[in-house]
């Protein structure tokens, strides 16, 4: 646990260092108009109704211009994201990113049966098999870390979730520290965490 602590205290330190200065362009009104292409799946105000896509309101706008970045490199393989994202420039990425940033996420309901397991990997991990807490990197009310690219999870659909930590732990997502944390949790944990990521409530901030 102390270790990844450590780990992300070290981490979120150079980042801030590497972003401090950096002057923002992003346009969240140019990033609305842009967004007309992602709301089939996303929706108009980045609060998917399908639990196959997943919400991106509130979601950390430096997050959204990573993972749009990895899309068109494709580093990051998805059949769906790949073309939408090849044709568009970083300006258009920080401006989507702006404009989903300023959205409200519209939690979900956690199962009750599944409140007590998932709320107890997310907020205390599991030490027997090594899973650190995930509030440790996501935050007590999943709202994530901007400056360390963390994405925000509070109202996040659990079915999206429970798919993302399923393709960390198989390996057909990357991630230096989601691979081995997935990979360490029992599919009845990630089903219970996933759905109590799916209550979480948080209070974005705003620019």
């Amino acid at each position: 646990m102390n270790k990844w602590v450590l780990m992300l205290a070290a981490a979120t330190a150079v980042a801030a260092t590497a972003n401090a200065g950096a002057a923002s362009d992003k346009n969240a009104a140019a990033g609305q108009a842009k967004s007309a292409t992602c709301a089939a799946c996303h929706g108009a105000d980045g609060n998917s109704v399908s639990p196959q896509f997943p919400k991106l309101a509130g979601q950390n706008a430096d997050y959204i211009v990573r993972e749009l970045q990895r899309f068109k490199s494709g580093e990051r393989k998805n059949a769906i994201m790949q073309p939408m994202a090849a044709p568009l420039s970083t300006q258009d990425m920080e401006d989507l990113g702006a404009w989903f940033s300023s959205q409200t996420v519209k939690p979900g309901e956690a199962d009750p049966s599944l409140v007590k397991a998932g709320g107890a990997v997310y907020r205390g991990g599991d030490i027997a098999s090594g899973v650190p807490a995930c509030l440790a990197c996501h935050g007590p009310d999943g709202a994530g870390n901007g400056p360390m690219l963390i994405p925000a999870l509070a109202g996040q659909h659990a079915a999206y979730v429970v798919n993302q930590l399923q393709a960390f732990a198989d390996g057909s997502r990357k991630s230096p520290m989601m691979d081995t944390i997935a990979a360490r949790l029992t599919p009845a944990q990630m089903q219970a965490v996933a759905s109590y990521i799916q209550g979480l409530h948080y209070a974005p901030i705003r620019p």
